[in-house]
C-alpha cells in the first residue's frame, strides 16, 4: 500500500453546495479504489497566477491509502471534468506518511530514535 495525497481545485463559478456535491461524488469515486485518511476543505482561494481566464477556486486536499495503479481511472476522471480547474496527486514519501500516520506499521525516523 501507498500514502498519496491528491490536491483537487474547483471552478470558483459553481456555488458552495455544488463544490459539496463534487467533492461528495469525487470521494465516492475514490473509496472505491482506496481508503481515505482525512479531507481538508480549504475553501475559495486566490490563484497565484490566472488559469483559464479564472482567478480563483474552491481547494480541497485528500490523504489517501491505495495500491500503486489504483487510482489511475479517478485522475482519468479529474482530466475530463469541467468543474476541476488543476489536480494533482502525489505520492507521499513513507517518511512522510509514518509521520502523518497513514501507513500501519510504518515508522517515522523520529520514532527510530
Amino acid at each position: 500500500m501507498r500514502a498519496y495525497e491528491l490536491m483537487v481545485i474547483h471552478d470558483s463559478d459553481l456555488d458552495d453546495a455544488e463544490v459539496q456535491d463534487a467533492l461528495k461524488e469525487l470521494r465516492t469515486r475514490i473509496e472505491d479504489v482506496a481508503t481515505i485518511a482525512g479531507v481538508d476543505f480549504w475553501g475559495r482561494r486566490k490563484f497565484a497566477y490566472e488559469i483559464d481566464h479564472k482567478t480563483e477556486g474552491y481547494y480541497s486536499v485528500i490523504e489517501l491509502v491505495a495500491e500503486g495503479g489504483a487510482m489511475d481511472p479517478v485522475e482519468r476522471g479529474l482530466r475530463i471534468a469541467d468543474n476541476v480547474v488543476r489536480h494533482k496527486l502525489i505520492r507521499l514519501p513513507d517518511s512522510e506518511a509514518a509521520k502523518r500516520g497513514l501507513l500501519a506499521g510504518a515508522t517515522s525516523a523520529t520514532d527510530a530514535d
